[in-house]
C-alpha cells in the first residue's frame, strides 16, 4: 500500500462490456481516471463507467440520499436538459461551465444537485459519461452509452440532441396514453365510491325498515340485502384478504416464474395485449435507432436494451437470445426473427434496411408505425369504454335502487288495499 501511494497509484472500479457484449465489472490500478480508461480500451472493452473505488461508495450513498430526500427527475426535465446542454456546447460554452449553469437554473432540486456533482467530477478530469454513470438514479445506461459514443466520436451535441428527441417522444407517447385512460379511471373510481356508499349506508337503512314490517321481499331485494350484509359484517376480513393477496401476489411477481407469468399474461390479454406489445415494440425500435445513430454497436445496443426491458422477462429473454445470435455472426433481423417474439413485418423490414444500409431509417419508420397504432387504440378505447362504463355502472345502481323501491311500492299497494 505504501509503495502504491508513493507511485501515486489508485484503485478504479469499472463497468464495461467485452467484444461479445457481455457485461464486466471489476477494478484496476492506475495513476488517474484517464490512464484507467486507456488501459481498458487497450483490452478492447466498451466502457460504461469508471470511477475511483472510494467515490463509488460515496456516489451510491448520495444517490440513495437524493432518492429519499427529493424523489426522481421527470422525463421532460431530462429531455430539456439534453437540448440545453447540446445548445450550450455547440455555442462554445465549456462543458464544466455549461453543467454549472444548468445546475444553478434547474427547476428540479434533485437534478440541480446531480448536475453540480457531475460538473465537479468533470472539472477534476473525469469524462462526462463516467461522471453521469455515478448518478445511476438519474442517468441510466441509455444516457451513459449515447454520451460515451458522442465523446468518442466528437459528436457530443448530436448525441445529446438524440437523447433529448428520444425522451421527448417517449414522454409525449406516455402523456397521450395516460390522457386516454384518465377519464375512464376517474369515472370508474367515482362510480365505485357511489356504489360502495349505497351498499354500506343506504341499503342497511332500508333493510331495518323491511325487517320491522316483516315483509316478504322479492328475490332481487333479498340478493342485494345479502350482498350488503356480507360487505358490512365482513368488511375487515375482505380488506385483510385483499391486502394479503396483494402482498402474496407482489412476492410471486418478484420471482422469475412470476415475472414470466406476468409478461405472458399481459401479452395474452384480450383487447389490451396487442396494445401493450405495441408500446414495448415502439420503445424497443426507438431506442435501438437512437443507439445505432449515435455509433453504438448493435451488440452493445442489444445488451443495453436487455437491461432496459428487464421488467418484461419474455422480451428480455428474446433480446438476450438475439444478442447471442448476433455475437455468433447473424444479422440482427435474422436474430430477432429466430426468437419468435417479434412480428414478422418488423423483422422483414429490418432485413431490408440491413441490405440497403438504412437500418436506422427503417427502425424509425417502424417506430412511427407502432406509435400510430398506439394512438389509434387510445382514441378507440376512449370512444368505446366511456359509454360502456356509464351503462354498466348505471345499470348496477339502477338494480340496487329497484331492489329498494319494489318492496316500498308493494307495501304502499297493501296499505291502499
Amino acid at each position: 500500500m505504501e509503495a502504491m501511494l508513493k507511485l501515486g497509484m489508485g484503485k478504479f472500479a469499472y463497468t464495461a462490456q467485452d467484444s461479445t457484449g457481455a457485461p464486466l465489472s471489476g477494478s484496476l490500478e492506475a495513476r488517474d481516471e484517464e490512464e484507467a480508461v486507456a488501459a481498458l480500451r487497450g483490452q478492447g472493452l466498451f466502457i460504461l463507467a469508471v470511477h475511483p473505488e472510494v467515490l463509488a461508495v460515496e456516489a451510491g450513498a448520495v444517490g440513495r440520499l437524493l432518492r429519499v430526500g427529493g424523489g426522481g427527475v421527470s422525463g421532460r426535465d431530462l429531455a430539456f436538459l439534453g437540448e440545453q446542454l447540446a445548445t450550450l456546447i455547440s455555442g462554445g460554452v465549456p462543458l464544466v461551465s455549461a453543467l454549472n449553469l444548468l445546475s444553478r437554473q434547474s427547476e428540479s432540486p434533485v437534478l440541480g444537485r446531480v448536475l453540480g456533482a457531475v460538473g465537479r467530477d468533470v472539472a477534476r478530469g473525469s469524462s462526462l459519461h463516467a461522471a453521469m454513470a455515478k448518478e445511476g438514479g438519474v442517468f441510466d445506461s441509455f444516457w451513459v452509452s449515447l454520451v460515451q459514443a458522442g465523446e468518442l466520436g466528437g459528436t457530443l451535441p448530436k448525441s445529446l440532441r438524440q437523447i433529448s428527441g428520444y425522451l421527448s417522444a417517449q414522454e409525449s407517447l406516455k402523456s397521450r396514453v395516460l390522457t386516454a385512460l384518465a377519464y375512464p379511471v376517474v369515472l370508474l373510481s367515482i362510480s365505485m365510491a357511489v356504489l360502495a356508499y349505497f351498499i354500506i349506508r343506504i341499503v342497511p337503512t332500508f333493510a331495518e325498515i323491511f325487517r320491522s314490517f316483516d315483509m316478504d321481499l322479492p328475490p332481487i331485494t333479498q340478493a342485494v340485502l345479502f350482498l350488503s350484509n356480507f360487505v358490512v359484517y365482513n368488511g375487515w376480513i375482505l380488506l385483510a384478504a385483499t391486502c394479503a393477496a396483494a402482498v402474496a401476489g407482489k412476492a410471486y411477481l418478484a420471482t422469475r416464474a412470476g415475472q414470466e407469468f406476468k409478461a405472458r399474461f399481459l401479452f395474452g390479454l384480450p383487447f389490451f395485449g396487442g396494445f401493450i406489445k405495441s408500446i414495448l415494440l415502439e420503445r424497443f425500435l426507438t431506442t435501438l435507432a437512437a443507439l445505432i445513430r449515435s455509433g453504438v454497436s448493435i451488440l452493445n445496443a442489444l445488451t443495453l436494451l436487455e437491461s432496459l426491458f428487464a421488467s418484461n422477462s419474455v422480451l428480455a429473454a428474446a433480446i438476450h437470445k438475439a444478442k447471442n445470435d448476433v455475437a455468433g455472426g447473424k444479422p440482427i433481423s435474422s436474430a430477432l426473427r429466430g426468437t419468435c417474439t417479434f412480428p414478422y413485418l418488423m423483422t422483414e423490414m429490418m432485413g431490408m434496411g440491413e441490405e440497403a444500409g438504412q437500418l436506422p431509417e427503417i427502425l424509425e419508420t417502424l417506430s412511427t408505425f407502432y406509435r400510430e397504432q398506439i394512438d389509434q387504440f387510445a382514441r378507440r378505447f376512449t370512444a368505446v369504454i366511456d359509454p360502456i362504463l356509464v351503462v354498466l355502472i348505471g345499470g348496477i345502481i339502477g338494480v340496487i335502487v329497484m331492489s329498494i323501491f319494489i318492496p316500498i311500492f308493494q307495501f304502499s299497494q297493501l296499505g291502499m288495499g
